[in-house]
């Protein structure tokens, strides 16, 4: 397990040679978890199946391959998380603040503290309630940290297009005041949550890194000009950056309600409350969809590994707006009702991610299908939670 352990938390899982000993360990460790020795625990801090990698020992033991990748995950550091109370800074608070030190920046502008609030209240994280563009307040918060997570965005194409002026207040001042603050409190390495929709509509599928970019509205902007900001502060300052081009996340704690809900919650909320699904234009539109915990996982491995310039996280599959209606009422158990709206301003027509050079530099790789996924954020809209 030490052994393991140590190769993972080098970053070095793709290159490892796993030799008869350290497979000998894995059988060990597989054996504690259908013990139940391990599950227990992992059951209840893993929100997302961990980095890994090792991918020997993931063939040969694969019914329990995701719970080994679970003792993979970053251990021993200090985390911050901006954006910490949305969708996805909160998988990553609950996920990492098992084993790490883990303080939570949030402003809650458009993240809920609900989503935390049990790892507040159990002492679990610490959260300060700031803007990330308040650079002298985060000085404070990053002093010490190992890893800045930077999620905060206002998270809506949609909303961006409505409201480009507070867009780039957060995601352009938001993130300059981030990496400005990291470098000044020598923080290791920061990891940029960037976004599929950089590249636009360009026709080309699948999207790679080394596509010319065409954003397509005020929210990808954003996103872009953070990205090339990190590229600038690992050249010119030397500190670790890394971009992280995320594909249509979906998961648990994602708010179906917000007048700028994503399609997958929107859809599953419609669904269970017997109403049709609005569809925007014909719906033969795709989207590559990833986990949110396939997302968790990235970016762990990002951040401990020596990866820096930018990767796709997708699932490497696409599936039509149509299809994921089906998909969706088959999950929820009913039968599948849908409207067509006109088409939305901004929206790209395709999207599927080609995650080969995250795979390589990293040992990404998402553990969720679309129709696993879709059965545990259905659960958990179900539960209230």
């Amino acid at each position: 397990m030490d052994c393991l352990e140590r190769i993972a938390l080098r970053g070095e899982t793709e290159h490892a040679s796993i030799g008869l000993t350290d497979l000998r360990k894995v059988k060990r460790f597989e054996e504690r978890l259908e013990k139940g020795l391990e599950m227990q625990r992992l059951a209840r801090y893993t929100i997302g199946r961990a980095p890994g990698g090792l991918p020997r020992a993931q063939k040969r033991f694969n019914p329990t391959w995701r719970y080994l990748q679970s003792a993979f995950l970053m251990k021993g550091r200090r985390v911050v998380i901006t954006g910490g109370a949305g969708f996805i800074g909160s998988n990553l608070a609950w996920e990492l603040c098992a084993e790490n030190e883990v303080a939570v920046v949030d402003d809650l502008s458009t993240g809920n503290l609900h989503n935390i609030k049990g790892l507040v209240d159990g002492g679990k994280v610490a959260f300060s309630r700031q803007s990330v563009t308040d650079a002298d307040g985060l000085k404070a918060i990053f002093k010490g940290a190992d890893f800045v997570l930077h999620q905060a965005a206002i998270p809506s194409v949609a909303r961006s297009v409505r409201d480009p002026v507070a867009t780039n207040e957060a995601g352009i001042r938001g993130t300059l005041s981030v990496l400005s603050a990291a470098r000044e409190t020598g923080v290791k390495k920061v990891v940029f949550a960037s976004s599929s929709s950089v590249y636009g509509d360009t026709p080309t599928l699948p999207k790679h890194e080394g596509m010319i970019p065409r954003p397509m509205s005020p929210y990808a902007v954003t996103k872009l000009a953070g990205e090339h900001y990190c590229r600038l502060f690992t050249e010119i300052y030397g500190l670790k950056t890394v971009s992280l081009r995320y594909f249509n996340v979906y998961g648990p704690r994602q708010d179906p309600s917000s007048e700028y809900a994503a399609v997958i919650p929107r859809f599953i909320s419609c669904a269970l409350n017997g109403e049709p699904m609005p569809i925007y234009g014909d719906g033969m539109q795709t989207r590559d969809f990833t986990f949110v915990r396939d997302v968790v996982r990235a970016n762990a491995l990002a951040a401990e590994s020596g990866a820096i310039v930018v990767y796709n996280i997708g699932s490497g599959r696409r599936v039509s707006v149509m299809e994921l209606a089906q998909k969706v009422a088959e999950a929820v158990g009913v039968e599948p009702k849908v409207v067509h709206l006109p088409p939305r301003a901004g929206d790209v027509r395709d999207s599927l991610a080609d995650i080969t050079r995250a795979r390589d530099g990293f040992s990404y790789s998402p553990t969720h299908s679309l129709e696993e996924g879709l059965r545990i954020t259905v659960e958990w809209l179900k539960s209230g939670r």
